[in-house]
């Protein structure tokens, strides 16, 4: 299988075999150093599969780890600002990117520009376009199969505060919420999307609108949660109150 921690090793050890592993090469130098996060990127895509194209492939990387993507995230951020090494996605392109998702989402204009400038991780480094996608490590995934099992009641729509949101960084992105109005259903502790677009999105303390599928979970750790993005809720979505 393929593994992009071992991939981007193998680069940097036998050396780049084109310029876009060049540059795959300099932007993880700078990362690596500025987020002080050695050993805990890995680069994903055509990259890792070999089959890039260096007129017009991007770069894809990933991020190992809770404390590393936070780390990764405060760094691009002061990147960005700084404009020298690396650029954010222009005003155009951001409205290109709402114009081309409305329609998709039960969003408003407003709303995806919202979204669209706090997407942290995506940029252009020396002219190339870049993505950065946070995975768990093995020691973070604490639930083994069969701890729970999954119930569907059915879709739901209503309003929450964010709680806790250090987990939206991954995917499937966990918010933790209170103060939950969905009818006679009291019980809710979680918003979990498998959405991307929702990912590292929502504060502590934002008021959100949600539709999507509850499901009760039994077992190890019982509780009731809210799926956006998954299979059999094409209509969910997440948006501030």
């Amino acid at each position: 299988y393929y593994e992009p921690r071992r991939r981007l090793m193998e680069i940097k050890k036998n050396g780049p075999s084109d310029p876009l592993e060049e540059k795959l090469l300099r932007l993880t130098k700078l990362l690596e150093k500025r987020a002080n996060i050695m050993g805990s990127l890995g680069v994903t895509g055509s990259i890792l599969t070999k089959t890039h194209n260096p007129e017009f492939s991007d770069i894809d990387l990933t991020v190992y780890g809770l404390d590393e993507s936070y780390r990764l995230k405060k760094t691009l951020l002061e990147l960005k600002e700084e404009s020298k090494y690396i650029n954010g996605v222009s005003s155009q392109e951001k409205g290109e990117w709402v114009i081309n998702r409305m329609g998709k989402y039960r969003l408003s204009a407003d709303d995806l520009m919202r979204i669209a400038e706090k997407r942290w991780n995506y940029g252009y480094f020396d002219g190339v376009y870049f993505s950065v996608h946070p995975t768990r490590t093995d020691e973070e995934i604490t639930e083994n199969y069969g701890d729970n099992t999954y119930h569907r009641i059915g879709e739901v729509t209503g309003t929450a505060k964010i709680t806790e949101t250090k987990e939206s960084i991954y995917l499937p992105a966990v918010y933790e919420v209170s103060e939950v109005k969905c009818g006679p259903h009291s019980g809710i502790s979680e918003i979990v999307s498998f959405e991307g677009l929702y990912g590292s999105l929502f504060e502590k303390g934002d008021k959100i609108e949600y539709n999507g599928v509850l499901e009760e979970i039994k077992g190890k750790n019982p509780h009731q949660r809210v799926i956006v993005g998954g299979a059999g809720s094409p209509n969910s979505y997440i948006k501030w109150a």
